[in-house]
């Protein structure tokens, strides 16, 4: 297996990964709004594991063959780069939010870590579903260069 083959592998590993998180959060979501909080906590250690794990697979997959640039042109590269763009720029503010959400929930101060989870669980879905949305557009929709 060459290094290109690696990164294709890892991409797709990370697009899993991402779609993991994503049904992760939507069934958490689901668990707390029924106030079963046991499921609701194993969820939401589902989308953790899998959102730490990506990050991972990510760093090593740049690390082994870079960044790639999108193949589309016109519209398609805008809406591209849109998403790229917000995906990363919400990604980067995800971490401190989750890490904030953890310390919370360990600590034992559910007001606190429910009040901010209604502002991250839709950042963290977004990113999530993005996530799946570039990788499909980079490596399946127009491939990259």
């Amino acid at each position: 297996m060459d290094r290109t083959q690696l990164g294709d592998m890892l991409a797709l590993v990370n697009a899993s990964l991402n779609t993991t998180s994503a049904v992760a959060l939507f069934t958490g979501f689901y668990f707390v709004k029924r106030r079963s909080l046991h499921m609701h906590r194993r969820a939401m250690l589902t989308a953790l594991t899998a959102s730490a794990l990506f990050l991972v697979f990510y760093v090593t997959r740049v690390v082994i063959t870079g960044t790639h640039e999108f193949a589309g042109e016109g519209a398609a590269r805008a809406v591209y780069l849109s998403i790229l763009f917000s995906h990363i720029v919400l990604a980067v503010l995800l971490v401190p939010l989750v890490l904030r959400l953890v310390y919370l929930v360990r600590r034992r101060r559910f007001r606190m870590h429910a009040r901010l989870a209604r502002w991250t669980f839709p950042i963290w879905a977004y990113v999530s579903v993005t996530g799946l949305v570039v990788y499909l557009l980079l490596y399946q929709v127009y491939g990259y260069r």
